[in-house]
């Protein structure tokens, strides 16, 4: 979410704000193999890409206060450098 919203700081150059990445990214990270079993086409499946889409803009807009200070996935703490 973190990554998605550094992205979203380039907004004025690649007019991908929170929306716009929340659309895109939305039905990758929401999936749902259920909604995929029943076949959901037309309006149900737009109805159901656009909850996501919010969704995940919630998320985007709220990263600070959902996830605190907590490292990024694949980071370490400040203090825990390799050491060679």
């Amino acid at each position: 979410m973190r990554h998605l919203l550094h992205m979203a700081s380039y907004s004025s150059q690649t007019n991908m704000h929170a929306r716009n990445l929340a659309i895109v990214w939305a039905p990758n990270l929401l999936r749902s193999k259920d909604i995929e079993a029943t076949g959901f086409n037309g309006t149900a499946a737009f109805m159901e890409v656009r909850v996501q889409s919010i969704v995940v803009e919630f998320i985007l807009t709220h990263v600070e206060q959902l996830f605190g200070d907590a490292p990024l996935c694949g980071t370490s703490p400040p203090g825990w450098g390799w050491r060679t």
